[in-house]
């Protein structure tokens, strides 16, 4: 997959089957969209390519209003879209910044300068929710009406929904017992990030096609974990975690999880992590107050040595969560409380499920039945 920073570079191609949009998450509504893109782009002969934004619109209005709280929570990192959405088959991702004048640019000019001079759209797929341009003033009917004036196709996508356990889901009846034992809910990223800052990562997984993840280059943190409940002769070197920084400061979800690491050995390792700023730690350590994903393998791979995990690229998939964040009054108090999550964790793994709170195979099969588009 081929990715631009912006439409203003020499080996972007021509002409393409686009879609736009922020794809925070990609969910299983995005992968059916991105599904369908890839059909569309080989049937057309031409290369399948998403438009998508960094940072998210509404970070830049939140910013530039001074009001923080109209932020979205972020499901993903950059990195983590653009790897699900190369996973997804989709051969050109065009990274635009958003700033003032694309928010002040009209629906029409963003028809004109972006989608057809700037990436050559032969034929644009978009969501049934879909707005464009300042004030958000473009909708479907302008989009199809330009596009039957200016030659390029215009398709439109409805709501995918999957199946969720009713008690998930607002009633529908005043009467309890009338209530079904499924309802469909409709895959957003709005549904993921509830799940998420509910803590109910099975339902996450559900939404997103996987469990829920957070990727990136372990980094040096304080190393106050190898100190933490180490033992004197050296047989124990205390909660020794890998660091990763979560870039945004509103992460969807937070709080200590029960967690399974890919990237350092052959097979997935077992550990509990922290998503959030530590509050028992000084918020100006090396870390700087940011947001950060620390996790403990709960049995270190003795192929590795203490050292050689540092710049490696890791994959942590959030399972299950344990509790919120804490703030303990004493060194002596958080190592009890770490060793506590770890014995919880433990006692997760051993009763999970086979697929650990994921969708296995199987399930996806059948559900696929049941979905609509």
């Amino acid at each position: 997959m081929k990715i631009f920073r912006g439409f203003h570079h020499p080996d972007i191609a021509p002409a393409c089957a686009l879609t736009i949009g922020n794809f925070d998450g990609v969910h299983r509504g995005h992968q059916a969209m991105l599904a369908l893109l890839h059909n569309e782009a080989a049937h057309r002969g031409i290369p399948s390519c998403v438009l998508t934004f960094e940072p998210h619109p509404r970070d830049y209005f939140a910013a530039a209003q001074r009001k923080p709280e109209i932020a979205p929570a972020r499901i993903g990192t950059l990195r983590d879209k653009l790897t699900e959405l190369a996973r997804c088959g989709v051969q050109q991702v065009v990274v635009l910044p958003f700033d003032a004048r694309l928010a002040a640019q009209s629906p029409q000019d963003f028809i004109d300068q972006v989608l057809l001079r700037g990436l050559g759209a032969r034929y644009v797929l978009v969501g049934d929710d879909f707005r464009f341009g300042a004030r958000r003033a473009g909708d479907y009917a302008m989009l199809e009406a330009a596009g039957q004036a200016q030659g390029f196709e215009v398709a439109r996508m409805n709501s995918y929904e999957v199946p969720m356990p009713a008690d998930l889901l607002a009633p529908q009846a005043s009467d309890a017992a009338a209530v079904p034992t499924q309802h469909s809910l409709r895959v957003s990223s709005s549904a993921v990030r509830a799940a998420l800052a509910q803590g109910r990562m099975e339902d996450a997984a559900r939404l997103l096609g996987r469990p829920y993840s957070i990727s990136g280059h372990v980094v040096h943190g304080r190393k106050l974990g190898r100190a933490l409940g180490a033992s004197a002769d050296g047989a124990d070197d205390g909660f020794r975690t890998l660091n990763l920084r979560f870039t945004h400061w509103k992460p969807a979800a937070s709080g200590i999880f029960a967690v399974r690491v890919r990237g350092l050995a052959d097979v997935p390792l077992p550990g509990v992590a922290n998503l959030g700023v530590r509050p028992s730690l000084d918020p100006i350590d090396v870390n700087g107050g940011r947001v950060l994903l620390e996790t403990h393998c709960l049995d270190w791979p003795p192929s590795l040595g203490p050292e050689e995990a540092y710049g490696k690229i890791i994959c942590v998939e959030l399972l299950h969560k344990l509790h919120d964040e804490r703030k303990y009054d004493s060194l002596a108090a958080l190592t009890a409380g770490i060793a506590q999550d770890c014995a919880d964790a433990r006692a997760y793994f051993a009763t999970a499920r086979p697929e650990l709170a994921g969708t296995s195979h199987a399930e996806t099969r059948r559900q696929t039945t049941r979905d609509r588009i």
